[in-house]
């Protein structure tokens, strides 16, 4: 498995879809992805049916991070996870979800418990506080590879200009990049960019504070990572809806038989045939 280090130095912009289950990491890894992101709004939504306000724990993230490192066709694969504010200790944070197979996580500033980092309200802790954490993340990593984001949130909470300053701190503190949470324009990343020496990523996510930016435009910008955590989750609960309707209305899948993913389909994802074969010879 390449470390997020090695991918970075390939490639400009490094574009990290949002996986939210081993299936769908499968599919983001058939689509020619070579990275992956685990959101803990995924985790919260899709898994336990609650909001990212902080409700999840280590153990659900450690689980859910450990269903999709664990299938052996996404081994080589890196996944980045978010461990939110840190689940009130940050070392023991750092041990599990590296234990569990993450390539990285991201560590973020807000107070607990945190907010969806594009929603009013949000509260931060002092930058100082946020040091002690990365240096505390740094310390606990087994593996050098392990990649440590540091997440600043206060854009909107204080400014732009206290977000750059915190952004210099935690670079200054040995974060590996550095997240910069809800700006407002690509002038702002791209200030951004320049002002910090480590990469800097960028969250893509839908019906936010930021406006939407391709990853081609990214690049030029010099930002040189982008998730986009939500999107695939998105479209499927709404194409799931759209099942559960037609089926109540109409009392038959018929209608959307040509939007369903087929038998064979989901067999060559899983390479099913392969590992029937495996299991008949082991009874």
């Amino acid at each position: 498995m390449k470390p997020f280090h090695q991918l970075l130095k390939e490639q400009k912009t490094l574009v990290i879809p949002g996986v939210f289950n081993a299936a769908s990491a499968l599919l983001a890894k058939n689509a020619g992805f070579e990275a992956m992101y685990l959101s803990g709004a995924g985790i919260a939504t899709g898994c336990f049916g609650v909001p990212d306000l902080g409700i999840t724990t280590l153990d659900d993230v450690y689980e859910e991070t450990e269903r999709i490192t664990h299938v052996e066709a996404l081994h080589a694969t890196p996944l980045l996870v978010d461990a939110d504010t840190g689940f009130g200790d940050v070392s023991l944070t750092v041990k599990k979800l590296e234990e569990a197979g993450a390539s990285g996580i991201h560590l973020e500033d807000q107070v607990f418990p945190k907010r969806c980092g594009h929603r009013p309200g949000k509260e931060v802790i002092s930058s100082d506080e946020m040091v002690l954490k990365i240096q505390n993340a740094i310390k606990a990593r087994v593996n050098s590879d392990f990649f440590i984001i540091a997440r600043v949130d206060s854009r909107n909470v204080l400014g732009f200009d206290d977000a750059l300053l915190r952004a210099k701190k935690y670079q200054e503190a040995g974060a590996d990049a550095i997240f910069a949470e809800a700006l407002e324009s690509k002038d702002e990343y791209k200030k951004f960019a320049l002002a910090i020496k480590i990469p800097v990523l960028a969250n893509m996510t839908e019906f936010g504070k930021t406006p939407y930016i391709s990853a081609h435009e990214f690049e030029s910008l010099g930002v040189r990572m982008v998730i986009f955590p939500l999107t695939a989750f998105r479209r499927m609960m709404n194409a799931t809806e759209e099942v559960y309707r037609t089926i109540k209305k109409e009392g038959t899948q018929k209608p959307i038989l040509n939007h369903l993913q087929t038998r064979e389909e989901l067999y060559k994802l899983l390479n099913y045939y392969e590992k029937e074969k495996n299991v008949d010879k082991s009874q």
